[in-house]
């Protein structure tokens, strides 16, 4: 057995500590020759190195049942457990101040430390953000990136489906343990992540339920696995807004898609725009920001799939709503024409059909 092997099951009791974070574990064990010999230390060792009686209690009684359903979960096809020591552990997630002891995960291990943008928002989102979601997701994967996200119902969602869309790849972060897909509305999302190249991981024991104060620890591990975080439509206290702070302190970029003023679902968005963050309108804008990874394709992936005909008309529609005779005076088509070419371009989801007219949306 290797090394790793032997020592995996000490790695999941310690990820049983409650209350214990990477860097306590970490400075404990510089103390002893590894991660068994401390479990198996006396009592009076591990308090001279400054670990709690409650602590000790708990490390003299692992659940070893747990520990074991653990092991054999992650022997199946497609599963897998890694463990902070673990030469595989991302290295971006590594780098924050309290990364996971241990990440369960289910789909492809290696999608883990591809370069990733983080995607969140609200669950209760309007069908504009749900569309931009959608489409910064699609754009972002197309250009390279895995889009990372918490798999909530809202923008999350709809972050997670935008990537799968185009075969990319997305990741989703749960708040619970892996045998609690969370919200049950989303398992065969989940499913669908984990088989196409995707990946839905935990830091949580699989028999973890859905309790509020993991969400927001799952948030710091959505923003440290990525390079940066968008935020589409969020109120000021939100979940999102929480991911935006871990990513501000991990030095990650924040970006933030501005909204109507009079949208309670724009105010966070605002606020972080307001605290520094990059103020977004195309996929572009964060693409620059993160270095010009493969800058010019979104371009090509917003433009390739409309006509020239299409194009025309697209671009004879304003973002605020233009009413109907005023896109036929513009473009210089007939009536059937254009109202041919609106249904197909509203079906693609560049345009809104909105009293009086239409609206462009993308």
């Amino acid at each position: 057995m290797h090394k790793r092997e032997h020592e995996l099951p000490y790695w999941l009791a310690a990820n049983q500590l409650h209350g214990v974070g990477a860097s306590r574990l970490m400075h404990w064990l510089d103390h002893f020759e590894d991660i068994e010999t401390f479990f198996k230390a006396p009592a009076d060792q591990l308090a001279s190195v400054g670990v709690s009686e409650t602590v000790i209690q708990a490390l003299q009684q692992p659940d070893w049942r747990q520990v074991e359903l653990a092991i054999t979960w992650g022997q199946q096809t497609n599963q897998h457990i890694i463990v902070l020591d673990d030469a595989r552990y991302p290295s971006m997630l590594k780098e924050i101040s309290s990364p996971p002891i241990a990440l369960f995960i289910r789909g492809d291990l290696t999608v883990m430390s591809t370069q990733q943008l983080a995607i969140v928002g609200s669950r209760h989102a309007t069908p504009a953000g749900i569309r931009d979601a959608s489409e910064f997701a699609r754009i972002m994967a197309q250009a390279g990136f895995t889009i990372t996200s918490g798999l909530a119902l809202g923008i999350d969602g709809a972050a997670h489906r935008g990537a799968l869309s185009v075969n990319g790849k997305t990741i989703a972060v749960m708040g619970t343990g892996l045998h609690t897909i969370y919200p049950g509305a989303h398992r065969q999302l989940a499913d669908d992540i984990a088989s196409q190249g995707g990946a839905v991981i935990s830091e949580f024991p699989l028999e973890v339920k859905p309790l509020a104060e993991n969400f927001p620890r799952r948030n710091r591990v959505i923003s440290g696995l990525s390079m940066g975080v968008l935020i589409i439509e969020a109120a000021l206290k939100s979940g999102s807004l929480i991911t935006a702070r871990y990513a501000l302190e991990q030095g990650r970029e924040v970006f933030a898609i501005p909204g109507s003023i009079h949208n309670p679902l724009s105010r966070g968005c605002h606020h972080l725009i307001r605290q520094g963050a990059t103020l977004v309108e195309s996929a572009d804008d964060i693409l620059q920001e993160l270095g010009g990874f493969m800058q010019n394709k979104a371009e090509v992936v917003q433009n390739k799939d409309l006509a020239n005909q299409h194009r025309l008309l697209l671009d004879q529609i304003d973002y605020a709503m233009t009413p109907m005779d005023m896109i036929i005076l513009r473009s210089g088509l007939t009536t059937s024409e254009v109202s041919s070419i609106l249904l197909s371009l509203e079906l693609k989801g560049y345009i809104e059909s909105v009293s009086g007219g239409y609206m462009r949306i993308t």
